[in-house]
């Protein structure tokens, strides 16, 4: 079962045009690695690095994609474009 919601702000479609980023929203105890291996697991793709912050006790994982698969392919299976 996946942990991960996908944040579909303004400000996330932004990022996943212009810089190949996806915004996911989690649990605040997962690592950088679990949420790595679950995206890439789920999607089927390559993660190049995750930031991560902490919001409303919240995980924010701003997650940037190998540069051989495209945010936009993503966003658009999950119906966010």
């Amino acid at each position: 079962k996946m942990n991960l919601k996908i944040i579909s702000t303004e400000k996330a479609v932004m990022k996943i045009e212009a810089e190949n980023i996806l915004t996911f929203e989690t649990y605040k105890e997962k690592t950088k690695e679990e949420i790595k291996k679950e995206i890439e697991g789920a999607f089927d793709i390559k993660v190049d690095k995750i930031r991560t912050l902490i919001k409303r006790n919240k995980k924010i994982a701003y997650v940037k994609l190998n540069k051989n698969n495209v945010a936009i392919d993503v966003a658009t299976k999950l119906g966010i474009i």
